[in-house]
């Protein structure tokens, strides 16, 4: 780095509204005017939709009776699915904020997703198995995948339409849904502590212990496993697969790191508690961070450069 350049200090864009730990976070893919949204899963029960940029409230879901611990939306924005404490998924008009159908489950639900259609949902949880609901039949699930450890992730790539699911220990299975059946299954050296996908879902991240992983979804191949001296919370891959974000389960430190290389490039702190969650943007300009202080944070992925909201002084 050129030691002549002025140092640029970032400030991150602080997102209130929530009153416990943010646990989840997902970007929406971009509509209409270039416009993207952002929803974020809170303890509180209450998820929150905003805009992606800059952060702006723009409305809560309200009837989940527990803890939520996800939060989706669907391809074209219309739609959002939470997971919840309270043994229910809920699929959401996410324009109104109208409840359009719970899903019932007999244990606590930790993550949930759209499964390539509005009409279908993945959900995986505390019971262990993978379920596919068709929201117009919801009490007809089907079981498509068991593990042997409770479900901590369930994440739908469209780039293979199929069903990724991540459990509190080591697996991960890739669910052919046609079949259905496990079509693969990734094993990762420390329990897995969150998964992510890339906004073409074809890379797959994995924060494990003081490891984080990528792999490749096409071939199943292992293309990254970085050794880092903490313990990681969790791992996004920026779109163009040139930029990694990696959050501390303890320092509150969120790390950027160079995807070929893993070298850190920068590192920020604003957090007052444990990072559980980080995104990218759909055009990769945006991070975001939740945590356990209650805060979404935006930070921007190229400090220094105009976008959005941001301010900048220059020392």
């Amino acid at each position: 780095m050129n030691s002549s350049l002025p140092f640029t200090q970032q400030i991150s864009l602080t997102c209130a509204g929530h009153t416990r730990p943010v646990v989840q976070l997902s970007f929406s893919n971009i509509v209409g005017n270039k416009r993207y949204f952002l929803i974020s899963a809170c303890k509180d029960g209450k998820p929150i939709l905003r805009d992606g940029s800059t952060g702006d409230w723009l409305g809560t879901f309200v009837g989940h009776k527990g803890a939520v611990w996800s939060a989706m939306l669907s391809s074209d924005t219309l739609r959002a699915v939470t997971a919840s404490a309270d043994y229910t998924v809920k699929v959401w008009n996410a324009i109104t904020g109208q409840e359009l159908v719970s899903l019932m489950h007999d244990n606590i639900v930790k993550s949930a997703d759209f499964a390539g259609s509005n009409e279908l949902v993945a959900t995986g949880g505390q019971d262990k198995s993978v379920r596919i609901f068709d929201v117009n039949r919801p009490d007809k699930p089907t079981i498509v995948a068991s593990h042997t450890a409770p479900v901590r992730s369930v994440k739908w790539t469209q780039h293979r339409n199929m069903i990724i699911s991540a459990d509190n220990s080591r697996h991960i299975n890739i669910i052919d849904v046609r079949a259905p059946s496990v079509a693969h299954t990734l094993e990762t050296p420390e329990n897995i502590a969150s998964i992510s996908l890339t906004a073409d879902g074809k890379t797959l991240a994995c924060a494990a212990g003081k490891r984080v992983l990528a792999w490749d979804i096409d071939s199943f191949k292992l293309v990254k496993d970085f050794n880092v001296d903490y313990e990681v919370s969790v791992a996004a891959i920026n779109p163009t697969r040139t930029r990694m974000v990696v959050g501390g389960k303890s320092d509150l430190l969120i790390r950027c790191c160079n995807f070929d290389t893993g070298k850190q490039i920068d590192a920020h702190k604003g957090h007052h508690g444990s990072v559980h969650d980080a995104c990218f943007s759909p055009d990769g300009q945006v991070y975001a961070t939740g945590s356990e202080d209650g805060t979404v944070r935006l930070w921007q992925a190229n400090p220094g450069s105009e976008y959005g909201l941001w301010q900048y002084r220059h020392i």
